[in-house]
């Protein structure tokens, strides 16, 4: 395909006829709806961009080709812009100029399909080659914008507002050759074109300086008035599109610049409530973001207070299902219809993590698509949050009078008045506690109402005051409450309707969470409901049930084990189990809900975990083996399935406790766990760890003869710059080396001073570490100075200040003993080490509720026996004169 002109320089460059018509009838093809071949097509257009001037051809047909369709123009244009993206580098500059000088009459072209595809390559173009390759761009853009031609004005604002979306920090920097930055031009005739007529370069133009709100260059900072004042002058334009760009920047400035907006706050209020009830849904939307903006840029609450009986109704009133809600149609569907592979949800598995900062989960949002009465109810929940009982006066009424409409067509309105109970149902507690027995009888019986919303939504606000039911059953009417609840929670689980199966699944997992052990006695008619479930659900359903299932097992543990109980249980799941191939996305809640099987039933699971545990090794192996050769492997990569396996193995470990060492002994999971440990992705390194600390715990003995390779690469994981990032992975690593550590005595020798000399910096410069690494690490260093005191003990003084302050914040248990031995053992082979730090030892001590193991005790008391013999003349009275009085009377039990 060469060119006609030899490739010289850019103006040369001249399409052939022959290449011309048949690029141009292969885009033909591929547009038209019923071409049979589209991959054959799609084959012959990658092979032409094996030539060098195939960009050229594409940008010729887009922009100057005589007598060919629109859309084929445009078709040349996006598979340029694709191609561009792909190969950029490799396009020789000759080529790349050519197809920027073509590009830029385009701006103006008469046809505003063509001016958008040329503003998107355009950008494309900057995002890749930035502006410095293309110095001709800016002053075109600025000749087309006092061009008074609404074409070139429209063109050269389409490919700026692109630019300024894709890479706003492009116009806000240095450009060689150039007196200003970019922006400093562009942001003033942005301003300008707030006033124009065309309603096109009206939203262009305020959509593109909404995008230097969070970068706030100078010239935006310092012409925040106009900007103000183009904001009000807009609030009323007659483009919904504009009014939502309008409403978008208020809550932008709320969030990131609140104090320019504060002298306008008034203003922007009443604006808000004005337009939080705009014919236009999308326009209502982005003012109803305002509301929790305001809240969560933590602004003083009075600026709002008075206009709360104006804002509540509004919100109320917008939380009623819309006649065009998506979630209308599917409550409508019938819930033995397969799910489609666009209705399940992506699901994301998080790794096992040791220690004590558990994530607190995040409501479930019952359906996906973020709409006005999700954002109204979020609004509602954040205000009763910021102003707790004092919306109850105003805001009870309405719903209590929407709550009495009878009659089929009022559904909407009792639904969202059920919805505004359970979003007040955190903030308000205080006020709606003496209330909350008649409330929860209110909403009992709507559990059977026969509009399927209104008996998942009365799932969910019944869910939100869980911790109260429970708390209730202490007196006979609470237990009886308690009981309807969960028997109408099991019979809605059963339900018909997809929807209500999914809501009351997620709601019963949350009564489960605070109810724990009052299910005990219950688990026969769980168990039941939740196993006809299973016969009943389609795909996405049934994730939801392993989840329920296995936070029942979280919070009734060991009443798990009875032999009726897993007889109701474990043969579906067994069979769900074997129905599942192992590269099946589906496994995984099934892998996560055995891990909280397995460890509720502890070495009752046995007889179940055979094909568990050999399952497990088998996918693991696969995995490993498909990121290198899925072909061989016959699966595609998904380090999901590595995570869950190694999470599981844990929960076997956990669960089976010794009695998991057959299973090891038999297989490969040594060598499988190494790999995992130096894996590159953060999660599998971080599930890995977890599981090697485990097995470290019951069967060691397997793990030695890698020993040294397990260590080193334990150790990496805390001498690395990004700490910060994988502070996961190193506090489960931190743990692992503590668990080896004290089972494997010397022969941890070798990497000791090594982690010892990682550990310190974390100790001592805690700052934006999470609390669990800091804990893990203090106690690991005890272990290590424990088994090794004679390599630990002559470095103590380095540490020991920070050191005794971790291990002051760390709650009584069996690892906190064992750091303690190490104390005593190092203080033993060097007193002198830890003088100097003897008032932060004092309080380390002190912050003991009581120390369970008598030995210890009394190596405490003889280590401050020896402080207070060796300290003469006064100077350990000066010690305790320095120390609090609660310090110094915990102390008198070490009779000191």
């Amino acid at each position: 395909m060469a060119s006609g002109g030899g490739g010289g320089g850019g103006a040369a460059w001249q399409p052939q006829e022959e290449g011309l018509r048949e690029i141009c009838g292969l885009l033909e093809k591929q547009m038209a709806p019923t071409s049979d071949d589209k991959s054959m097509i799609w084959q012959r257009l990658q092979q032409y961009s094996q030539f060098p001037d195939f960009n050229n051809y594409l940008a010729f047909i887009f922009a100057q080709a005589e007598g060919i369709s629109v859309e084929v123009r445009q078709a040349a244009g996006l598979l340029l812009k694709n191609n561009i993206r792909s190969a950029f580098k490799t396009t020789p500059p000759v080529n790349q100029q050519y197809i920027k000088s073509e590009l830029l009459p385009c701006m103006g072209a008469a046809d505003r399909q063509i001016r958008s595809t040329a503003g998107t390559i355009i950008s494309t173009f900057v995002q890749i080659g930035g502006i410095i390759g293309w110095p001709e761009l800016l002053h075109a853009l600025v000749k087309c914008l006092d061009s008074n031609d609404i074409n070139l004005m429209e063109g050269a604002m389409d490919a700026l507002s692109k630019i300024c979306e894709d890479v706003p920090q492009v116009l806000d920097s240095d450009i060689p050759g150039l007196s200003e930055r970019p922006i400093n031009a562009f942001l003033p005739r942005f301003l300008q074109l707030f006033q124009s007529p065309n309603t096109t370069l009206r939203k262009l133009s305020l959509s593109s300086v909404n995008e230097y709100i969070m970068l706030m260059p100078a010239v935006l900072y310092m012409s925040m008035d106009k900007y103000l004042q183009g904001l009000f002058v807009l609030a009323n334009d007659p483009a919904p599109e504009v009014r939502r760009l309008v409403c978008a920047a208020f809550v932008q400035l709320i969030e990131v610049r609140s104090a320019v907006l504060e002298p306008h706050v008034r203003n922007v209020i009443e604006y808000m409530l004005l337009v939080n009830k705009d014919s236009s849904d999308e326009v209502a939307l982005e003012a109803c973001e305002f509301w929790s903006a305001y809240c969560e840029a933590e602004l003083p609450p009075e600026n709002l207070r008075e206009f709360l009986p104006r804002l509540l109704p509004i919100l109320l009133s917008n939380m009623a299902y819309a006649d065009d809600d998506e979630s209308l149609l599917e409550a409508e569907e019938d819930g033995s219809l397969p799910d489609r592979d666009q209705d399940l949800k992506p699901r994301f598995h998080s790794s096992r993590f040791h220690g004590s900062e558990d994530v607190e989960d995040e409501d479930d949002d019952i359906v996906n698509v973020w709409n006005l009465r999700k954002c109204s109810a979020a609004a509602l929940d954040l205000l009763s949050n910021v102003f707790g009982d004092e919306i109850l006066p105003t805001l009870m009424p309405i719903v209590q009078a929407k709550l009495s409409a009878t009659g089929d067509e009022a559904w909407k309105d009792r639904e969202a008045a059920v919805l505004a109970l359970g979003a007040i149902g955190e903030g308000c507690i205080n006020g709606l506690y003496p209330h909350l027995s008649e409330i929860i009888a209110f909403l009992i019986p709507l559990l059977d109402d026969k509009f399927p919303l209104i008996r998942s939504i009365s799932c969910w606000t019944l869910s939100r005051f869980s911790k109260y039911i429970v708390q209730g059953t202490a007196h006979q009417e609470g237990h009886d409450q308690f009981e309807k609840i969960l028997m109408g929670l099991l019979r809605r689980i059963l339900d018909d309707n997809k929807r209500v199966q999914e809501a009351a699944c997620s709601a019963f997992a949350t009564l489960e969470e605070e109810a724990a052990e009052e299910l005990a006695p219950r688990l026969d008619i769980i168990l039941q409901h939740l196993v006809m479930a299973f016969g009943k659900y389609q795909r996405r359903n049934l994730r939801i049930v392993y989840d329920a299932i296995g936070t029942l097992a979280d919070a009734v543990g060991r009443e798990l084990n009875q032999p009726a109980y897993l007889e109701i249980l474990m043969p579906p799941l067994i069979a769900k189990w074997q129905q599942l191939s192992n590269s099946d996305k589906d496994i995984f809640p099934l892998l996560e809900c055995f891990t909280s099987i397995a460890q509720a039933l502890g070495t009752g699971f046995s007889q179940f975990a055979a094909p568990v545990y050999q399952r497990c090794i088998i996918i693991i192996q696969t995995q490993q083996l498909a990121k290198v050769d899925p072909v061989s492997a016959g699966a595609q990569y998904d380090k999901e399935f590595i995570v869950c396996c190694l999470d599981l193995l844990s929960g076997l470990a956990e669960g089976l406790g010794p009695g998991i060492e057959s299973l090891v002994s038999q297989s490969n999971l040594r060598d499988l766990l190494l790999q995992c440990c130096m894996d590159d992705a953060y999660d599998i390194r971080q599930s890995a760890f977890a599981l090697l600390g485990d097995l470290a715990r019951v069967c060691p003995v397997h793990l030695r003869p890698r020993l040294a390779e397990f260590l080193e690469t334990a150790a990496k994981q805390l001498n690395t710059p990004k700490l910060k990032e994988t502070a996961s992975v190193a506090n489960n690593a931190c743990w692992a080396i503590g668990e080896l550590a004290i089972k494997v005595h010397k022969e941890i020798s070798p990497v000791a001073l090594t982690v010892v000399s990682c550990l310190v910096p974390i100790l001592q410069h805690p700052e934006g570490l999470n609390k669990s690494l800091i804990e893990n690490s203090a106690i690991t260093l005890g272990r290590l100075a424990w088994v090794c005191p004679e390599l630990v003990s002559p470095h103590m003084e380095h540490f020991m200040q920070s050191w005794c302050i971790a291990l002051s914040m760390i709650r009584d248990d069996i690892e906190k003993e064992e750091a303690f031995r190490g104390l005593c053992a190092m203080v033993r082979a060097n007193p002198s080490g830890a003088l100097n730090s003897l008032v932060f030892m004092c309080k380390a001590v002190a912050s003991w509720h009581e120390i369970r193991s008598e030995d210890l005790h009394n190596q405490v008391c003889q280590v401050l026996h020896g402080y207070k013999q060796m300290l003469k003349n006064g100077a350990w009275e000066q010690c305790m004169s320095s120390l609090e009085p609660h310090v110094k009377n915990k102390l008198l039990k070490y009779q000191v």
